[in-house]
C-alpha cells in the first residue's frame, strides 16, 4: 500500500533553493546506527513518497557512533541528492538523543523520525501527514500487524508500561519510533540539555493533542536490531527515573509498610513475653527480621541513588550530543555555522492542503 499524494500546489527544486533559505514542509530525522545497509533502499523510497506530494523535503541522517563506511555512504548519498544532509556524532550517544540533535538541525514545518532499518515503510508518511492535519500536534504510526521474539516483546510491554506511568496518557501503548509533529516544537527542544533524552516525553510536556494511525510494519531485511533485551530495560529504567518520581514514592511506600511489619513484630515480642513469660528464642528469626529491614533499605538507597546520580550529570552540563562533521547544512540557511539552531522554513501547508489518496 503506496501513498501518492496529487495536489494543485507545486513546489520544485529550484524554487525550494530561492530567497534568504530553502522552503521546507517535511523534514525526515533517521537515527543510523550500524553498517546502514539499508540507507540507498530508504533514501530512494522517501524521495519517491515525497515527491509525490510535490512538496519540498529534506532527509537527515544523524550517524549515531556507526563504522566508518557508513558515514561515507551518507556523504554519498548528500551528493546525489541536494535535500539529503548528515551528521555525525562524535560517538554513540543512543537513537533518542540522535533524534534530538536531528531535529534541531531541521527546518522543516512538519518533522517525521523514523527507524533506518525500513520497518517503518516510508510510503505510510503520507498517512501520519493527513492525520496530523486533523487538529493533532503530534501522531504515531502504530503497526497494524507486527510479529516480535518473546524477549523483545516483553521487553516493549515494559517499556511501554515505564511511558504509561511517565506521560500518563492512554495512548502511551501505542507509541512507537515512527512520529510526525509539528516543526514548531524543535524551539522547546533547543534548551534541553540532559544527557537523558526521551522524544516522547518531551513531545508529551509540550502537547496533549497526541494521535494514532495504523501503519504497515515491514520485516527487517538487513541485520539485527542493536535493541537488545538488556537495553530495553535499561531504556525503561531510565524513562521512569530521570522523568518521573514514582520510584521514589515506591521506596516511601515500602518504608511505611516495613515500618507495619516491624510494629506488629514489636508487638508479637512484647505479647509473648507477657503471656506466656518467655521471648522468641532463635537465631533464624532475628536474622530473617535483619534481611528482610536491611533489603528495604538497600532498595530505597538503590533508587535515591539513581536520581543523585541524573542531578550529578545534570550539574556537569554533560551534553545530550556532541557534533563532529556535517554535511550538506550549507544549503540550509543557518545552519552551516551551528547545527542544532535551524528555524523552520515552512509549514508543510502544501503538503498537508493536498488531495492524498492512498493506491
Amino acid at each position: 500500500m503506496a501513498g501518492k499524494v496529487t495536489g494543485a500546489s507545486a513546489v520544485t527544486e529550484k524554487s525550494c533553493m530561492t530567497g534568504s533559505g530553502p522552503f521546507v514542509g517535511i523534514s525526515v530525522v533517521v537515527a543510523v546506527c550500524g553498517d546502514g545497509a539499508a540507507l540507498e533502499e530508504l533514501t530512494g523510497r522517501v524521495a519517491a513518497t515525497l515527491g509525490q506530494a510535490r512538496s519540498s523535503w529534506e532527509l537527515i541522517y544523524v550517524n549515531d557512533g556507526s563504522p566508518e563506511d557508513t558515514w561515507s555512504l551518507i556523504e554519498r548519498l548528500a551528493g546525489q541528492y541536494w535535500n539529503v544532509r548528515g551528521i555525525n556524532l562524535r560517538r554513540n550517544f543512543g537513537q533518542h538523543n540522535a533524534l534530538l540533535a536531528g531535529i534541531g538541525a531541521s527546518v522543516g514545518g512538519i518533522i517525521v523520525t523514523m527507524d533506518d532499518d525500513l520497518q517503518h515503510p516510508p510510503e505510510e508518511i503520507p498517512h501520519l501527514v493527513q492525520t496530523l492535519a486533523k487538529g493533532l500536534d503530534v501522531v504515531y504510526g502504530t503497526p497494524v500487524e507486527r510479529s516480535q521474539p518473546f524477549l523483545r516483546y516483553l521487553a516493549s510491554v515494559v517499556i511501554k508500561a515505564a511511558l504509561k506511568s511517565v506521560l500518563g496518557v492512554q495512548i502511551a501503548p501505542h507509541i512507537s519510533a515512527f512520529r510526525a509533529f509539528r516543526g514548531g516544537f524543535r524551539r522547546g527542544f533547543a534548551d534541553y540539555r540532559s544527557p537523558y533524552v526521551s522524544i516522547d516525553v518531551l513531545l508529551s510536556w509540550a502537547t496533549k493533542r497526541i494521535g494514532t494511525v495504523k501503519v504497515r510494519h515491514e520485516l527487517r531485511k538487513h541485520g539485527e536490531s542493536e535493541y537488545t533485551f538488556s537495553r530495553l530495560l535499561a531504556y525503561a529504567m531510565n524513562l521512569v527515573t530521570g522523568f518521573s518520581v514514582w520510584p521514589l514514592r515506591l521506596a516511601s511506600l515500602i518504608g511505611f509498610v516495613f515500618t507495619g511489619f516491624g510494629s506488629m513484630v514489636l508487638i508479637y515480642v512484647i505479647g509473648r513475653y507477657l503471656l506466656e513469660g518467655t521471648s522468641v528464642a532463635g537465631f533464624p528469626f532475628l536474622a530473617s527480621i535483619i534481611s528482610l529491614f536491611a533489603g528495604a533499605q538497600l532498595f530505597a538507597i538503590g533508587i535515591i541513588g539513581e536520581y543523585l546520580a541524573r542531578m550529578y550529570f545534570r550539574v556537569m552540563d554533560r551534553p545530550p550530543y556532541l557534533i563532529e562533521s556535517t554535511v550538506n547544512f550549507q544549503m540550509a540557511s543557518g545552519l552551516h555555522s551551528g547545527v542544532g539552531s535551524g528555524q523552520p522554513t515552512g509549514d508543510g501547508r502544501e503538503f498537508l492542503a493536498s488531495d492524498t489518496t492512498a493506491v
